[in-house]
């Protein structure tokens, strides 16, 4: 019908949103009572006309905005929600049905303002969850701590946290330690260790010591205040469920109008029925008509998964994002940052029957020490753990692309490749390094006195949680492609340890990109996780693009779909869960949406549905239903 706007209530977004006040509450129980009230007047006494008075009243308090509204709808041909219940309650009233048109109208403001609760609190929980930066914080001034508000605090300046304070806003430590709660950002329950030099963000919890924290963001431009943006943005986003719905909406809307104005005339010509009994079918159908609980099924689902996903460290950064990983059954990692950590760490330490393991750690761990490299790092934090001391060295000398060498203990020590050992690694030390290089290990030779003693195995050390997200992938039936630019060797290593069911090594950035793009043309949607800044291209051509461990990083925070902001891969497995959870969320709501108001209506037909039924089951109750039905996702076990 020229005009029709389908569904206009509050949870929807057609109507003014505001969160459900006392006035509502107070009009919406003297209604009530004046409902009552008539009603008992009406069975027991001989005063109809009091109890229309009463019916009249109720009506009044319960539907005064709705009717006033509906006259505005109407006079500018807009049928809305509020004009449809207008029309049952005003035609119930027309035709003798005074207590039907009474209820219809205290019942819908009743179920609306439980419709505008839930949705109130759809709407809120994302807020509610980063609004947690404090509004004030002390700050070093003239040599003193001043409390100022946060907005007010520049960057450069040192702000004071105190134990149990909330970090007011991103910055680095500049004196103190402490443990810092992050769950608000990351979703991970333990907290994190911080120091001298290390990141802080605004709304995470100081437990222990006092910080102070050199600001380095602005209030608007920290890392909590752009993930809330993007989650609000991300609301605003329309899946292709979505989509489907608002275009389904227009098309129900005015076909069970022109029904209702069917039934109207047809029924007093085909089958004789009065034509006031005609009139009470049609308007039963009218309370039905507007298809609220089905525009409310998919968009409260999408709040409520993504909110869920916010709450365990996951920025969705819209519900199209979120309705396509559900539909992927590849997840293509990189490895480098996302299977694995990025750092090396020492895998295996072999050492001639005459030396010992602790000997060439020992001799290694005192070459190393004057080293920056990452290689020396894994050298010394293996001897740290062993309780092994590094000796003192002396004669230092680097050799660019080769190793290091020194004398420890009066001894010429040598750490390095087959470069430095040109005439050692051969014979048997060099079959243990190649079987060591086998298993995707980086080898470095040690050498004391003019010989080989040992070897050191180094490997990139692989995330805790990585085989275990790829076998609960391969348990939802999903497959598992591994990307690296690393040799073959480590990807095969690497591969073979986590189970991944695919892998292609030696790859530059562009190349990934390429691959990404044939799996998707060979296996439909794709979900690629990366480190968010030189995986980038294939981010970007991935269907969903995932980035790892963004706290604090910007490019990756900016340029992915999904971000997992506590630094677990575990996070993609949990995403999936999610994403099927909420999909079928949505689809329940769908199928009961149009189940249950398909069956109110042609129940109508016949007679059988009163109109006080067709609100409370037809149209405001069903909404509620399916609100309802979509804030338990949050609470999926994770």
């Amino acid at each position: 019908m020229p005009g029709s706007e389908g569904c206009s209530c509050r949870a929807c977004g057609h109507a003014e949103e505001e969160r459900p006040g006392r006035r509502e509450v107070v009009l919406i129980a003297g209604a009530a009572v004046l409902l009552a009230a008539g009603l008992f007047v009406d069975w027991t006494t001989p005063y109809g006309n009091a109890a229309l008075l009463l019916f009249v009243l109720s009506a009044l308090a319960a539907g005064y905005d709705l009717l006033k509204n509906a006259l505005r709808s109407l006079v500018r041909l807009r049928f809305t929600m509020e004009v449809l219940i207008a029309i049952a309650a005003v035609g119930a009233f027309l035709i003798g049905h005074a207590e039907e048109g009474a209820s219809v109208l205290v019942l819908f403001a009743a179920a609306e303002l439980l419709e505008a609760h839930a949705a109130d609190r759809a709407r809120r929980s994302v807020s509610e969850l980063f609004s947690l930066a404090p509004v004030n914080t002390l700050v070093r001034r003239d040599g003193r701590w001043r409390k100022v508000e946060v907005h007010e605090v520049a960057v450069g300046e040192v702000v004071l946290v105190r134990p149990g304070d909330q970090v007011p806003l991103d910055g680095v430590v500049a004196s103190g330690a402490s443990s810092v709660n992050q769950a608000a950002l990351t979703g991970e329950s333990l907290p994190a260790t911080k120091g001298v030099g290390d990141e802080v963000f605004a709304g995470t919890q100081n437990l222990e010591g006092s910080l102070e924290v050199e600001v380095t963001r602005r209030d608007t431009e920290s890392t909590l205040a752009r993930v809330a943006a993007y989650v609000e943005e991300a609301q605003q986003r329309r899946s292709g469920a979505e989509k489907f719905i608002e275009r389904f909406a227009r098309i129900y809307t005015p076909t069970v109008i022109a029904g209702a104005l069917a039934v109207t005339a047809l029924l007093p010509l085909i089958f004789g029925i009065p034509f006031a009994d005609s009139v009470y079918r049609a308007l039963s159908l009218l309370v039905i008509a507007c298809p609220c609980a089905l525009a409310l099924s998919t968009p409260v689902s999408m709040v409520s998964g993504i909110t869920a996903a916010a709450r365990q460290g996951i920025l969705i950064k819209g519900s199209d994002y979120l309705e396509t990983v559900g539909k992927a059954r590849t997840v293509v990692f990189d490895k480098t940052g996302t299977l694995t950590t990025g750092r090396l760490e020492v895998a295996a330490v072999l050492a001639s029957d005459d030396t010992g393991e602790e000997e060439v750690l020992k001799t290694a761990a005192a070459l190393e020490a004057r080293s920056a490299h990452p290689i020396a790092a894994a050298i010394m934090e293996r001897a740290r753990t062993a309780g092994v001391a590094a000796g003192p060295v002396e004669g230092f000398v680097a050799v660019p692309g080769a190793g290091v060498r020194g004398v420890v203990g009066s001894r010429e020590c040598a750490l390095g490749n087959r470069r430095l050992f040109p005439d050692m690694s051969t014979g048997e030390w060099e079959k243990k390094a190649r079987n060591l290089e086998g298993r995707g290990l980086t080898v470095v030779f040690v050498g004391v006195g003019g010989r080989v003693v040992g070897l050191i195995g180094l490997m990139d050390a692989i995330r805790e949680d990585a085989a275990r997200t790829v076998a609960d992938l391969r348990a939802q039936g999903i497959r598992t492609v591994m990307l690296t630019g690393d040799n073959e060797e480590v990807a095969a290593a690497v591969a073979g340890r986590l189970g991944i069911d695919e892998y292609q090594a030696a790859l530059l950035p562009v190349d990934k990109m390429q691959v990404v793009e044939d799996l998707t043309a060979r296996l439909g949607p794709v979900v690629m996780v990366g480190d968010g800044v030189n995986d980038a291209p294939a981010l970007a051509r991935a269907d969903v693009g995932v980035a790892m461990g963004a706290i604090g990083s910007d490019i990756a925070i900016e340029t992915a779909d999904i971000v997992l902001m506590n630094d677990q891969v575990g996070g993609i497995s949990t995403l999936m869960t999610l994403s099927k959870k909420t999909m079928r969320v949505v689809r329940q709501n769908v199928a009961i949406s149009i189940v249950v108001k398909t069956g109110i209506a042609i129940l109508a037909v016949p007679g059988l549905v009163t109109l006080w039924m067709a609100v409370a089951f037809g149209d405001m109750g069903l909404s509620f239903a399916v609100i309802a039905n979509a804030l338990r996702i949050p609470w999926e076990r994770r």
